[in-house]
């Protein structure tokens, strides 16, 4: 997984239910707190929103656009091959590595960034399996609820 990976993964799950409460944990890790010294905070929230609503299908990723606005990629040649350069506004840097990196990932590895199977959890996953069935964000949490409650389930219908 990239770096821009881990940062798009780590937006998306920075509002996790708490209780069956949305919490915001934009500035609970080291690289957020690192990131909002420069980015506007406004900025990030927006684009989390949209790219979470992109992801869950509920948004068309025109919906991304505004981010984008202004934002160029410049080549270099350099003695590895060519390198390319973000030119972008600082305060919305972060923003648009997210962004990007959402795009990367869905042209790259299509279907494998979603939203966890379990309905009571807001998090997204990325599957890095061979089979591309990963269904929850962990399986020692989500996918350990999941695997119980059919179970029981099963069990009482039975």
């Amino acid at each position: 997984m990239t770096t821009d990976d881990q940062l798009l993964l780590d937006l998306l799950n920075s509002t996790p239910l708490m209780a069956g409460v949305e919490q915001d944990r934009l500035e609970e890790t080291a690289a957020w707190a690192e990131a909002l010294g420069a980015d506007d905070r406004a900025t990030l929230v927006a684009a989390r929103s949209a790219l979470q609503n992109v992801v869950r299908g509920e948004e068309s990723p025109a919906a991304l656009e505004p981010f984008l606005r202004g934002v160029r990629q410049v080549p270099a040649i350099t003695a590895d091959g060519v390198t390319w350069t973000l030119e972008a506004p600082p305060a919305r840097r972060t923003a648009i590595r997210a962004v990007l990196a959402w795009s990367e990932l869905t042209t790259t590895r299509p279907g494998r960034l979603r939203p966890c199977e379990n309905a009571e959890c807001h998090l997204f996953l990325l599957d890095r399996s061979k089979a591309n069935t990963a269904r929850w964000c962990s399986m020692s949490s989500c996918g350990n609820r999941m695997k119980a409650r059919r179970h029981y389930q099963a069990k009482t219908r039975g």
